[in-house]
């Protein structure tokens, strides 16, 4: 069972891999770019682990930022984390040991893919989110290391390198839009967002948005179409909630 539930978590998170070692690059390489060594971007990367406040972290740094200004900058741009952890309270509930870990790691990334993912059945659900926060950072460091690589290696105009994180999250939302049929949820976050940073602006628009989300969709959890198919029982809604295989997974053995 714990080479399944290892094999699966690996094919699952092979597309955060491809995206986390280009964002963990890019990270090193633009922290070099303002003098500091890669052993920063890389403890960082060990203990931090927040792939958007570390590319913040690089101007808080190079700008001499104040700890008041970099604790309401953090929170500011992590606050999204606390309706992820709401939402997996009942996930997470029995994970023993692991569970500061998996708090830790909770990424949004991760959150994307223990929340969506299809877990097979006969997997260890807890060491599938464990296996995949692990996983996850893993590409992260590997990443960071990688660039630290390059970057000591090669003299380049770094424009633009920031932008790797805004395209992830583009990727992961066409990902998400794709998979699912009930586009509700999608279309709530963008229309309450929209309207938030119309009325608050771009530098205060990110925690109302976050609130207005979850109250709307909350306010409005019984009119939503459901993805269910007519007649399921608890059981079959419990193994959507968690996950069941992919397609991928189903049409055969593929390690």
């Amino acid at each position: 069972m714990r080479r399944k539930t290892l094999r699966y978590a690996f094919l699952d998170t092979l597309p955060v891999m491809a995206g986390y070692l280009v964002l963990g690059m890019g990270f090193v390489i633009l922290l070099q770019d303002k003098g500091y060594s890669w052993v920063w971007a890389l403890l960082m990367s060990v203990t931090i682990y927040a792939g958007s406040m570390q590319y913040v972290a690089v101007d808080l740094l190079s700008g001499g930022a104040t700890v008041l200004a970099a604790a309401l900058m953090t929170l500011m741009v992590n606050v999204r984390h606390l309706f992820y952890g709401i939402s997996m309270l009942e996930r997470y509930q029995d994970t023993g040991k692991a569970k500061p870990y998996l708090i830790f790691a909770l990424t949004d990334e991760t959150y994307s893919l223990v929340c969506s993912t299809r877990a097979p059945e006969d997997a260890d659900i807890r060491l599938y989110y464990f296996l995949v926060s692990i996983l996850n950072q893993s590409y992260w460091i590997a990443g960071s290391v990688l660039g630290a690589v390059i970057g000591s290696a090669f003299q380049f105009n770094t424009a633009g390198v920031d932008f790797a994180m805004t395209a992830l999250f583009v990727v992961i939302f066409t990902e998400q839009w794709e998979k699912e049929k009930n586009h509700f949820p999608a279309l709530t976050g963008v229309g309450v967002s929209v309207v938030c940073l119309l009325i608050f602006g771009p530098s205060n628009f990110l925690i109302p948005s976050m609130i207005g989300i979850v109250v709307l969709l909350f306010l409005l959890r019984g009119y939503m179409p459901s993805d269910a198919p007519e007649g399921a029982g608890t059981e079959e809604t419990d193994r959507q909630a968690t996950g069941v295989v992919t397609d991928f997974h189903e049409k055969g053995d593929v390690l």
